[in-house]
């Protein structure tokens, strides 16, 4: 009897969202721009670079120019990548797992931009760190 019960939550569950979220109807790849483009069911378009997203980051255009749309259309499928991407996840900026997006931030922090940082990076922490507040300078 728990599995019928557990499976009419799962069902409204599932019909509630297809009744609330954007589900994609139409993703391609546009080789003049170089981004996947997906079509929401609310009419708004939303467009990323492969190299943003786990799975696609290496991928040439040919292996992108073939994307399934799953039945609920809240998943679009890569088959010659084999790379899933879950659209509300998208919506929400999540272009790839937690530990994948964990990564990445940790890598785009660890760059330096400005002229400032760039020679003090190697030496930050070899001279004890930042100086106590109220120290001569």
């Amino acid at each position: 009897m728990a599995r019928v019960d557990a499976f009419e939550v799962a069902t409204r569950r599932a019909k509630e969202r297809q009744a609330t979220l954007p589900r994609a109807v139409a993703a391609r790849y546009d080789y003049r721009t170089g981004r996947i483009v997906i079509r929401l069911s609310s009419k708004l378009e939303v467009a990323f670079f492969p190299r943003d997203a786990e799975g696609l980051e290496n991928a040439s255009p040919s292996q992108l120019d073939e994307i399934e749309i799953s039945p609920s259309g809240f998943g679009i499928h890569f088959p010659r990548l084999d790379a899933d991407l879950y659209v509300p996840g998208l919506l929400e900026g999540f272009l790839g797992s937690k530990q994948w997006m964990a990564a990445r931030l940790r890598r785009l922090g660890g760059e330096s931009k400005t002229a400032t940082i760039a020679p003090a990076s190697p030496t930050d922490g070899r001279v004890g760190g930042r100086p106590k507040k109220g120290a001569a300078r």
